[in-house]
Parts: C-alpha cells; structure tokens; sequence
C-alpha cells in the first residue's frame, strides 16, 4: 500500500488559560489531546463530534494555521510540524480550507473573480489574462458563470459564496482540501447540492478532503472514513459502513442515537448518555468519557484507552467490548 498523503501522530493542542491584571496562567484548555489518523489519496475522512470537541483546531492545527503543541504532521511523506513560513510555502499549494461560513471568509470589498485569482497572484502562477482564463475556468467547475466573476460577495446566495470558497480552493491545484463545516451554514436544499459538488470535483481531480461536519447523514453521504472525536480525542474510527452498521464505542452509538427519525409513529430510546461534556479545562482522569458512560467501570476511571484493533480496518479506545461490559 503506498504511503498515506496525510498521517497525524499524536497531535496536541493546549491554550493557557490566564487570568489577571498580569496575565498569569491559571490553567489550560486541552482543545487536541493526542489525535493520530492517516488518510490515503483520493479519500475523505469525516470527523465528527460534539461542539468543541476539538475537530476544527484538528483541521487548522493539520494546516498549521494554529501551531501544534507537540506531535507530528507529515504531509506527502514530508514532515511540515515545524517548518517556517518560508519553507512551508510551497506545501500551501498542496493544501487548502474551505470554511464554515462563506460571506465571513470572502473579502467583501473584493469581486468574486479577484477573491478566487488572489492564489494565483500570491504564487506567482498567473496574471493579468491567464489568471482570467483561470479564474473562468475554475467558476464554470463550481456551477458558476464566468459573467459572474464581477460581482461581490454580497450579490450571491449562500450557495453561491460556498461555491465561491471552493473555486478559491482549487486555485492551486491542492492535494488535500480540509472542509471545515462547510454545509451547517446553508439551507437544507442548499446543503446536497454543494455536497454533490465536492464529490465530483473529487472524482475529477482525485483529491482528498478531510471533512468536519455535525451531520452524520451528510457525514455518511460523503465519507469513506469517519473518525468520532471525544474532548479532544478520537475514540473511534473504521470505514463508513463497518462504523455506522457496528459502532463499538459507547459515545458513538450515542450520536448514532440522537438523530431524528422523521416518522413520528417510532418509539423514541432512552437517551444512551447523561449530564454534560466535562470542561476541557479539566478533563477527568482515565477514559474522557466515563463520566457519562453507563457501561463504565472502576478502570475506565483511572486507565486512559489507546485506540486499538477492533475489526478490519476499525479502531476503537473502549476499555471494553461496546455495550457488552464485556473487556475485549
């Protein structure tokens, strides 16, 4: 099998916490607590998890747009953790975001042709007629107009500016697109026309996307892999169809519980977790999760669990057989 495009080892990201007129630190913010995942060429990885659970400052962390605490970060088979702006230049081009919200991350007091031929100006690949050749281009592959190109921001739709954010991306010509949320904030109508897009687009070029998202049904439309993040951690991770047919960790099977059936004849489940998402500020000691679990035992409470091998391509940090009680 030939070297993954991307591979995370053990990532962390901690925020001090400060306090006071002299801005001592009073504690720290555990965001990322130690993520490792891989992700081959022309794959997608959903991520997935509660809010603040850590999944963006994974994407940014992984983009080196915030700094990783400690772990590594290899992209191509190069390591790019520590890299300055300088040496980390060229990489740019082989990765690129698209964000949550598209009127937030579009400069609006620039037309939409010059905000997706800005990347070609900054690297030197394209002006003046090219760079508008390109820019055409890049607009007729998201479903937009090349007349278009002179509007600004506000003149589009909510569609239209993610359609925008996405042409931007592919500017460069990138091997791996991290697309943070990049449907939570259009209409529903909207959402499986922009997820239908990414998939072409994939299919065309071959990339791969590291997508972030609340919506498992979105999540299992798109991804070939999907990773569920706890506090900060990843507890679980298999192929789409193994994890949502056999999840083995109690929080997953918890999410995969909460999604609305939309018959209201179906006899709803008792929720499977209670209370609330400790603080990351002090998360508990042994499993993140054993506050919550109704499967947990004194171990759970002292050991904190490894991802380990849970199937064929399925990797769970459980201290026991999900559900079960039973130690695997």
């Amino acid at each position: 099998m030939s070297e993954p495009l991307l591979e995370v080892t053990d990532l962390v990201k901690h925020y001090p916490v400060r306090n006071g007129v002299l801005r001592r630190a009073a504690g720290i913010v555990h965001a990322v607590d130690g993520v490792s995942f891989s992700l081959r060429s022309g794959e997608t990885l959903g991520l997935v998890g509660e809010s603040g659970c850590g999944k963006s400052t994974v994407a940014r962390s992984v983009l080196r747009l915030v700094e990783p605490s400690s772990g590594r970060i290899r992209l191509d088979g190069t390591d790019i953790t520590h890299l300055g702006k300088t040496a980390l230049r060229p990489h740019r081009r082989s990765m690129q975001i698209v964000f949550q919200d598209p009127f937030a991350s579009l400069n609006p007091r620039m037309t939409a042709g010059d905000i997706v031929g800005e990347p070609l100006t900054v690297h030197g690949i394209a002006t003046g007629r090219d760079r508008q050749q390109r820019v055409a281009k890049l607009f007729e592959q998201v479903g937009l107009r090349g007349d278009q190109m002179r509007n600004f921001p506000h003149q589009f739709s909510g569609g239209q500016r993610q359609r925008i954010c996405i042409a931007r991306a592919l500017a460069l010509g990138p091997r791996l697109i991290v697309c943070d949320e990049p449907v939570s904030a259009l209409d529903v109508s909207i959402q499986a026309q922009v997820i239908n897009l990414l998939i072409d687009l994939q299919r065309a070029h071959a990339f791969s996307y590291l997508f972030i998202a609340h919506d498992l049904a979105v999540v299992a439309h798109i991804s070939h892999r999907v990773a569920v993040m706890y506090l900060g951690r990843i507890v679980e991770i298999a192929d789409k169809t193994e994890l949502f047919q056999n999840p083995r960790h109690p929080y997953t099977q918890a999410l995969l519980a909460s999604v609305p059936i939309a018959d209201p004849t179906v006899r709803r489940l008792k929720p499977l977790v209670d209370g609330d998402v400790p603080s990351p500020v002090n998360p508990p000691p042994g499993c993140s999760f054993h506050t919550r679990c109704r499967y947990a035992i004194d171990r759970c409470k002292i050991e904190r669990p490894a991802l380990r091998e849970a199937g064929e391509r399925h990797q769970v940090a459980c201290l026991l057989n999900a559900g079960t009680g039973h130690t695997q």
